[in-house]
């Protein structure tokens, strides 16, 4: 469900990592997510996985909480493991049984596709589990401040994609109210096969539409009455200016994306 989605929390401590400048994790959430896919062989995952878990240990977060958001994209996950395992046509075969067919190449896949989405899903949690709404704003519009000289604009973007992912633990939390409220009334959310499931689905997917839509237009009067027209000329109690940690932080993420160039082109030779 929605409440086990971690994306768009934040989780409040005095660690190293929730000190940084937004910017710097917003760029190093990207170098991460790039290097996930520079990954071609078991040394480029050890790399990957010894960075996170260093991350996540700088992070001061409990890790039960960052493996949290797995649990929420589980039917995605296995969706890919699956489409990969028994339908990709190249490779080897292994077993082949009408449509379906086993390969070398489909298992490799599966198992690549379903890692890389769960690490995609931990990686993106580092940085707003540590890192506020307000400073997630500040720090995309900041950041992103280049791309106004092409006429986008990034203080409304910057807006709406912190108001977005600050409504998915929001949503999550109605999910599972409406969820109980069903389950109270004697709705049945575990039996019968899959088909079942889903329907059972929609009596949560209705009302958590309605409530969605709601929100929203409570939010824009919100914003309309307090006379929002922008960022532009808007001022910040507390400018982001960087520091030493912030220029630290730059300089490992630049070894770390090295080292899975540096990888990746070595396998790529040796293969």
């Amino acid at each position: 469900m929605l409440k086990d989605i971690t994306l768009g929390q934040f989780y409040p401590a005095d660690s190293v990592l929730h000190r940084l400048d937004p910017r710097v994790k917003l760029v190093g959430t990207i170098a991460y997510i790039v290097s996930l896919f520079l990954i071609n062989g078991v040394f480029g995952w050890v790399v990957a996985i010894g960075f996170l878990a260093v991350m996540i240990g700088l992070s001061g977060v409990p890790v039960k909480m960052m493996l949290k958001g797995i649990r929420g994209i589980w039917v995605l996950i296995l969706i890919t493991a699956v489409c990969n395992f028994f339908f990709t046509r190249t490779g080897a075969v292994i077993l082949q049984k009408g449509v379906i067919s086993i390969t070398a190449t489909g298992i490799h896949n599966c198992v690549y596709y379903s890692l890389r989405l769960i690490f995609l899903v931990v990686g993106a949690s580092v940085m707003t589990l540590t890192t506020s709404p307000d400073q997630l704003t500040d720090g995309l519009e900041t950041g992103l401040r280049c791309l106004k000289k092409i006429g986008l604009p990034i203080s409304e973007l910057a807006m709406m994609m912190s108001i977005a992912l600050r409504f998915i633990p929001i949503l999550g939390d109605e999910a599972e109210k409406v969820k109980k409220a069903q389950m109270a009334r004697g709705a049945s959310f575990d039996e019968g096969g899959l088909l079942m499931k889903v329907k059972s689905l929609v009596p949560i997917l209705v009302p958590l539409f309605v409530s969605a839509f709601r929100r929203a237009n409570d939010l824009s009067l919100a914003m309309e009455a307090r006379c929002y027209n922008g960022g532009e000329g808007r001022t910040r109690m507390k400018p982001l200016r960087y520091a030493g940690r912030d220029a630290a932080g730059y300089l490992i993420m630049l070894v770390y994306f090295a080292a899975m160039i540096a990888v990746h082109a070595a396998i790529a030779v040796i293969l």
